[in-house]
């Protein structure tokens, strides 16, 4: 998948970062579009046993199953016909490497425009990424991703500069099919919830460092405690309590990954101020210190 490493976060980072070969991309483009099989090197020189970063997007259309694999800390099952998006910056680990059978794409930021960067969604990090696409979903995912792998492969029809256009329109193409997939999956969650959880969910990615509370979300947002509990719930299965938290683990855990930053320092980056409240936070929700999470992974 890459086999050029560059260091994140810092002197010492204990997670590499992997960026986008584009050496070894057909005429130098920033895509890549394959087989993952057993038999084939698609992986490269990919840690496969342990945790790594991307700063490009991947996604994986999985022929069989089941796979586990790790994004941001949290582990899922992918099963023939799933698919699998990893984006930029989210940090991510292999298991069973024999196992994962399909087709692989990647895709370097900055190789498609912004308008379409934004019509497709590259960057929200919010929804879920695992999808579970219908038949007839799959059936047009597999058309366009075979049309896209057609075109990639074919570099003797078109001057470079055309074949480059040409894999931008359709690597666009597939990536609206996709990205409407994700769409739809968050919003089949939120259907009940609508604009409430919508507008909760977008002020606790913007402020979760700095506010914890669930009422002070309430107020600021003009609802009452009573209904903000009933829509994320209804959107997510969890009290606003548990998402905000949710958000903090996950913000914790990076910095932990992705840095030297002491522990202390961690703690306030995501709002406890005493390191002592951080770390009984920390154990509580992941039932290890901030210390050990860091020590595993290193």
């Amino acid at each position: 998948m890459a086999d050029r490493t560059i260091q994140g976060g810092g002197k010492g980072d204990g997670i590499r970062t992997f960026a986008f070969p584009v050496e070894q991309s057909v005429c130098g483009v920033g895509m890549q579009v394959g087989v993952m099989d057993p038999g084939i090197d698609w992986h490269s020189h990919a840690p496969l046993d342990r945790i790594h970063r991307i700063d490009f997007h991947i996604v994986m259309v999985f022929g069989g199953g089941p796979v586990r694999h790790m994004v941001d800390f949290t582990e899922y099952e992918a099963k023939a016909g799933d698919v699998l998006w990893i984006r930029p910056g989210q940090v991510h680990r292999f298991t069973a490497p024999g196992e994962y059978r399909g087709t692989v794409l990647t895709m370097q930021p900055g190789f498609l425009p912004r308008a379409t960067v934004e019509a497709t969604g590259l960057y929200r990090y919010d929804l879920p990424p695992l999808l579970h696409p219908d038949a007839t979903q799959l059936a047009s995912l597999y058309a366009s991703l075979a049309h896209l792998r057609r075109e990639y492969e074919d570099t003797a029809t078109l001057p470079l500069s055309l074949h480059t256009a040409v894999l931008r329109h359709s690597l666009s193409a597939f990536l609206l099919r996709l990205s409407h997939l994700a769409a739809s999956s968050a919003t089949a969650a939120e259907q009940q919830a609508g604009t409430t959880f919508t507008l909760f969910r977008e002020a606790v990615e913007r402020d979760f460092a700095t506010n914890h509370s669930v009422s002070a979300y309430a107020d600021a947002l003009g609802y009452s405690r009573r209904t903000l509990v009933r829509t994320v719930r209804a959107a997510t299965g969890d009290t606003p309590k548990a998402f905000i938290d949710k958000r903090v683990v996950l913000e914790a855990k990076r910095l932990l990954a992705h840095t030297d930053l002491p522990i202390g320092r961690v703690g306030v980056a995501v709002g406890f101020p005493d390191a002592a409240n951080f770390s009984k936070f920390f154990h509580q929700h992941t039932e290890m210190t901030p210390a050990a999470f860091r020590a595993e992974l290193r």
